[in-house]
């Protein structure tokens, strides 16, 4: 039923070199957030005011870190947070299926004032593991997906080069929690708030989270920064 589950052994065996240090980045504020709504992979949903305001000040607070190269979800308030990046960096913005929201299937569009009342939701908060979207895809799945696509994205690089990645939460936290060998039912008890960044790097020695949901301003010394 579902695809092959990685472990971090797999991505860490072999020849496996260093690679490019990843930041993470949620899309900022939309309505669907603001209002308890879930968006997965609706069209339409752009960025809000708070959204466009939150994307201005993160690429503000970018400027003194060298991105190389900037990758976004195909999401229209992914793309539209990664855009004043691009545009302040000179980067073209690259397009990248893996790091899509989570396939919500039948759940999408809804309000969670609703979904919290279903037998299921307990399963989605407790047993994410056991969880699969009516019509989309699993928490598993979703982990997979945007596992294979971060390292794909980090072996593609130089190992000294710092890569932006704009996608959504879910996805975030699930690689996060699949990164530092947290059992996936645990992945709900990270936070990863709109407009934020996580820091990691992948070796073949291991994995370090420099840093997790940071929001501008960011404090980090230099030293963090390289």
């Amino acid at each position: 039923m579902f695809k092959k589950i990685l472990t971090v052994a797999d991505c860490v065996k072999g020849k496996l070199r260093q690679m490019a240090q990843i930041f993470l980045i949620r899309h900022g504020e939309n309505e669907y957030v603001k209002t308890g709504r879930l968006a997965g992979r609706l069209p339409g949903v752009h960025l809000n005011d708070v959204g466009q305001k939150q994307a201005n000040e993160l690429a503000a607070a970018l400027e003194e870190f060298p991105i190389k190269t900037l990758y976004s979800s195909p999401m229209e308030r992914a793309r539209e947070t990664a855009q004043p990046i691009s545009m302040a960096r000179g980067l073209e913005l690259q397009i990248h299926q893996g790091l899509v929201e989570t396939n919500l299937g039948e759940w999408a569009g809804q309000e969670l004032k609703n979904l919290r009342k279903l037998p299921l939701w307990k399963d989605v908060q407790g047993r994410p593991s056991r969880f699969c979207f009516p019509g989309g895809e699993s928490f598993i799945e979703c982990q997979t997906r945007m596992v294979t696509a971060l390292m794909a994205i980090g072996q593609s690089h130089a190992d000294d080069e710092i890569i932006a990645c704009v996608s959504h939460a879910d996805p975030i936290k699930l690689a996060i929690a699949f990164f530092l060998g947290m059992p996936i039912d645990f992945f709900q008890r990270l936070a990863c708030d709109t407009a934020s960044l996580t820091i990691i790097n992948l070796s073949s020695k291991g994995v370090l989270l420099i840093k997790s949901n940071q929001t501008p301003p960011f404090k980090f010394s230099i030293s963090e920064k390289k």
